[in-house]
């Protein structure tokens, strides 16, 4: 008897001290997305999940001699930000070489950051802006001129990308990469050449970004340590944003393994501070099949270490074969794919779903999706999907007809914030009416089609989700047009669930997203209230402590005692170490 008592005391007592916090956050206005339990006053972590929601006084009750207590101070809390399009591994190798104009006023002020980075950048790099900006941001209205570009920058070699549509070398730059007026134009590039036929610094993509892609790619690289400690930057600088998972779409010259190593190792090492489920991108026209075959030799979809951060191969895309490129370059017309694209693409498509890998397809224009919906109809016929994640990336034009047969086979869509940075460039290509739906987010909803919500950070649109949030619940551009209707817009809440458990909807993973009692422990605490500041606040709202899988990767303000002590920025002339990211004058 004595012993069944002791034993019972026991197990009550394991119990009691198994319910015990580590971490409390007390006073805040916590929005869970829990409709049973929608907004609470403190939530307790343990054991990398949500332990509990409430008041504070029942909470405090769950606290130990070892529970960390956060007091929020009133402050909005969030789940985590789950980014479902963003090219975080290739663009974290790359971050602490790139000058960021994303969020710069004026371009005045952008031209001073390139004449500062200028003079630091020691000899054999190369100053680069790399997206993630437009002219319609600046108070000028106007892009930089050549004369401009070249007066600022000298002999310092300079790379600018904008957008999909162009970018601009210096004369430096040009002189370095050997560009001459009897270098051929790409396939549906240009190199642009004055009256006396000299290349005048100017490249445009007619309408294919491999122009400037494969630029972009001759640039110097960094070395391992830079490249290690520029995508722990870069993650700090998504964690800064309240990004706690990203799905990330691979990317042009971001090849599968060699060019994962440096994630691979901070992996090991239990460094990655996102969640970072990734796709793998087909590089080379013509090998696509012989790629996938490979790759699904190599990884076993199941086989990831379930104790990472969800670092592990999620499928394949967004890129599946190359005649599926339709760039949304606006300053051009719609690209027509080859009829070659069917074949191939169906090929690909059915070697995935035989061996049940998950895929995405980057797909702008409705032309596009129709044609890639044949193909997808046809494999499901002779291998039926039976519920595989498969789903579409941007459909910012995608028809009523279409939406009906992606919900008819399973699939979703992947929306990004594009349109706040190429809305003015649509309109002037294809009128004010086409704009007000592109996309139909709306519509999407009300078929209940999955649906996450996403950046396509960093090359053309910016990293910044808050964009996002600002864009798909205003309508307008980050220069102020409205280009959505506002009919089409999302209330805040809507749009805060696509990018949170949106995002873990569209590829079938549960338990995230929500601050709920089992669910992961990813949350942020916001330095502004995201559903009381004014509109054109939502763009500067910032975390000042976030939250990843029960531990604190980030913590500003008054919170930096609580957080990791930021690491120093490499190498000495980075332009991050400067100026930081996302920028706010």
């Amino acid at each position: 008897m004595k012993l069944f008592f002791y034993a019972s005391l026991l197990l009550i007592t394991g119990n009691l001290y198994a319910q015990q916090a580590e971490i409390i956050i007390t006073n805040g206005k916590i929005s869970t997305l829990n409709r049973a339990q929608p907004e609470v006053q403190a939530v307790a972590i343990a054991n990398h999940k949500v332990l509990k929601t409430g008041t504070n006084e029942v909470i405090l009750r769950l606290k130990g001699k070892n529970t960390q207590v956060i007091n929020a101070n009133g402050r909005r809390v969030i789940p985590g930000l789950f980014d479902s399009h963003l090219h975080v591994i290739r663009g974290g190798r790359f971050y602490n070489t790139e000058l960021r104009w994303d969020g710069v006023t004026t371009l005045k002020r952008a031209l001073q950051m390139l004449r500062e980075q200028a003079q630091r950048t020691p000899a054999g790099q190369w100053v680069r802006v790399v997206g993630g900006w437009n002219e319609y941001q600046f108070a000028e209205k106007r892009l930089p001129t050549l004369e401009e570009i070249n007066e600022a920058t000298g002999n310092v070699p300079t790379f600018i990308l904008y957008l999909y549509g162009k970018a601009w070398l210096n004369k430096a730059g040009i002189e370095r990469l050997n560009i001459t007026g009897d270098t051929p134009n790409p396939p549906q590039g240009l190199i642009q050449k004055d009256t006396q036929g000299n290349p005048t610094g100017l490249l445009v993509a007619e309408p294919n970004a491999f122009i400037l892609y494969s630029t972009l790619a001759k640039l110097p690289t960094l070395s391992k340590a830079e490249e290690i400690n520029s995508t722990l930057q870069y993650m700090t600088e998504l964690n800064r944003l309240g990004v706690t998972a990203v799905m990330d779409a691979g990317g042009g010259f971001q090849n599968f393994p060699d060019d994962y190593s440096i994630t691979d190792a901070l992996n090991k090492e239990g460094k990655i501070t996102v969640r970072l489920p990734y796709f793998l991108f087909a590089q080379k026209k013509g090998a696509e099949l012989n790629d996938y075959t490979k790759w699904i030799g190599m990884v076993n979809l199941e086989a990831y270490d379930h104790n990472s951060v969800d670092y592990h191969v999620e499928g394949g895309g967004e890129n599946l074969v190359a005649d599926g490129a339709d760039f949304e370059n606006f300053l051009f017309p719609r690209p027509e794919l080859p009829a070659t694209m069917e074949p191939n693409l169906k090929a690909v498509i059915s070697l995935l779903v035989k061996n049940k890998w998950p895929f995405r397809l980057h797909a702008t224009y409705n032309e596009s999706i129709s044609r890639f919906l044949n193909v997808i109809e046809a494999v499901n016929k002779e291998t039926p999907l039976n519920g595989l994640v498969w789903f579409f990336d941007h459909a910012e034009t995608v028809s009523e007809e279409n939406l009906q047969r992606i919900k008819a086979l399973g699939g979703g869509i992947a929306l990004q914030h594009r349109m706040a940075y190429q809305g003015e460039s649509f309109i002037q290509r294809y009128g004010t009416k086409p704009a007000l739906a592109s996309p139909p987010v709306k519509r999407i909803l009300e078929l209940g089609i999955p649906t996450g919500l996403g950046t396509d950070g960093t090359r053309v649109a910016s990293y910044n989700p808050w964009i996002a949030l600002y864009w798909i619940t205003s309508g307008k551009t980050i220069g102020g047009t409205q280009v959505m209707a506002k009919e089409n817009t999302l209330d805040r809440a809507t749009a805060l669930q696509l990018f949170t458990y949106g995002g873990y909807n569209l590829i079938k993973a549960s338990g995230k997203g929500k601050i709920q009692p089992g669910y992961a422990a990813d949350m942020v605490v916001l330095d502004q209230d995201y559903f009381a500041v004014e509109e054109e606040k939502i763009k500067s709202i910032t975390s000042v402590m976030t939250i990843v899988d029960g531990k604190v990767v980030y913590a500003a303000d008054a919170y930096k005692n609580v957080g990791p002590a930021p690491i120093d920025v490499i190498p000495s002339w980075s332009p991050v170490k400067y100026f930081g990211g996302y920028q706010s004058k």
